[in-house]
């Protein structure tokens, strides 16, 4: 296990000083784009002079080295298996692992990301009676494509994980209210939040797109669809290939910019298609970016969702966006105001968006210049800064009360 300390960080207080800082561990499988980009800005917007975050997650993950340089700690769980099937003997290991590091470190809160950091931390954090626990649910485990067995089972085991939970959060008020309806979550101890975002981009220039499309060998004439996600089942890649196909352009380029289990499966059904010399796989990228500019079109082919960070992202470039209606994803993408919406599960659907949005440009910049105004003022570091602190400051008082109902625990 490899332990990262760093020197305090020190601004002006929003708090009265407390005898010492509330020790928050944010714990989270994959520290990369999408939840490791929301527990990486939600612990750098927290006030340091009332919160000490460590960051507990699994090896490899592409934003360790950016939370180090902003002198966040950070603990590598070896046994976090970032595979999102069950490994029982890797994850009772694991759990052990967060438990013991969860005791040493008398934390006070704990706050998971996601299904599998979110079971084993949550249940580690009550082991060694942690005074706090709060979970944000990014999406949920379970969905439409699964059978009634596995999801009824899966539900049933975010059900008992509530029950050690002191206050939730959930990427937009869609995933809220299905907590809620599903009795996972009480009503009283959720609120909906707008993942953090870099919006302060400035719209993609044309320089910026000729540079981009230098960098990624693209003709200049050429029409670009792109994504960012992990190749894996939840992003539905192969939907992708399979829309990307039914286009049947040749002046058309499809980039995917991430990896994941589905990589091999992808290539081969790209090889099959004949398209391997117009749809790029980039792999993991630290230069998405300066990337993005050279899109027309965003579009994401995902199964579930909690709100995407990705499509926000894109948004906030000025990027036209197709996305599937799925969870909270209707909640950004408004259709045929913000961006284009198509079926899961349905590449035919994502297809004719795709063809709409590059056949109707004007109609297509006009939705992105929507977009953008739309997201501006929601998904602002700041902002959720506020809305972690009221979660945490809640959690506390919950937890606390918790204790004292148990008769035990840390107070």
């Amino acid at each position: 296990m490899s332990v990262t300390t760093v020197p305090e960080r020190r601004t002006t207080a929003r708090f009265r000083s407390p005898a010492r800082r509330v020790r928050v561990a944010q714990i989270v499988t994959q520290f990369t784009a999408g939840a490791g980009g929301v527990t990486l800005r939600g612990a750098l917007a927290l006030d340091p002079d009332r919160y000490s975050t460590t960051v507990f997650t699994a090896e490899g993950g592409s934003f360790i080295g950016r939370a180090e340089a902003a002198e966040l700690a950070v603990v590598v769980i070896p046994h976090l298996a970032t595979g999102r099937g069950i490994y029982p003997w890797v994850d009772v290991r694991a759990m052990r692992e967060l438990s013991a590091h969860l005791a040493r470190g008398q934390f006070d809160l704990v706050h998971t990301n996601s299904a599998k950091a979110g079971a084993l931390g949550r249940l580690a954090a009550r082991s060694v009676g942690v005074r706090a626990v709060v979970h944000t649910f990014h999406g949920f485990p379970f969905h439409e494509f699964q059978s009634r067995p596995v999801r009824g089972s899966l539900e049933a085991i975010e059900r008992r994980l509530g029950r050690i939970t002191d206050y939730f959060l959930a990427a937009g008020t869609v995933t809220a209210a299905e907590a809620v309806r599903l009795e996972i979550a009480p009503p009283e101890r959720i609120r909906s939040i707008a993942p953090p975002i870099d919006v302060a981009v400035p719209t993609a220039s044309k320089a910026a797109r000729r540079e981009a499309r230098r960098v990624l060998g693209i003709p200049a004439g050429a029409q670009v669809i792109g994504t960012t996600a992990r190749l894996d089942a939840q992003k539905a890649p192969l939907d992708m290939v399979t829309a990307f196909a039914a286009l049947g352009r040749r002046d058309v380029h499809m980039i995917w910019i991430g990896d994941g289990n589905l990589r091999t499966k992808t290539e081969r059904l790209i090889e099959r298609r004949g398209m391997r010399d117009r749809f790029h796989l980039l792999g993991n990228r630290t230069d998405v970016s300066s990337l993005l500019p050279a899109l027309d079109v965003f579009a994401m082919s995902s199964l579930y969702e909690g709100l995407p960070c990705a499509v926000a992202e894109a948004m906030a470039f000025g990027i036209p966006v197709v996305a599937t209606a799925v969870n909270s994803v209707p909640e950004i993408v408004l259709a045929g105001k913000t961006g284009l919406l198509g079926r899961a599960g349905d590449p035919a659907s994502l297809a004719r968006a795709l063809a709409y949005m590059l056949d109707h440009r004007s109609e297509a910049a006009r939705m992105a210049e929507a977009a953008r105004a739309y997201i501006g003022g929601r998904f602002r570091p700041d902002v959720y800064g506020r809305d972690l602190t009221e979660a945490y400051e809640l959690a506390l008082r919950f937890g606390s009360e918790r204790s004292r109902r148990e008769g035990g625990g840390q107070s």
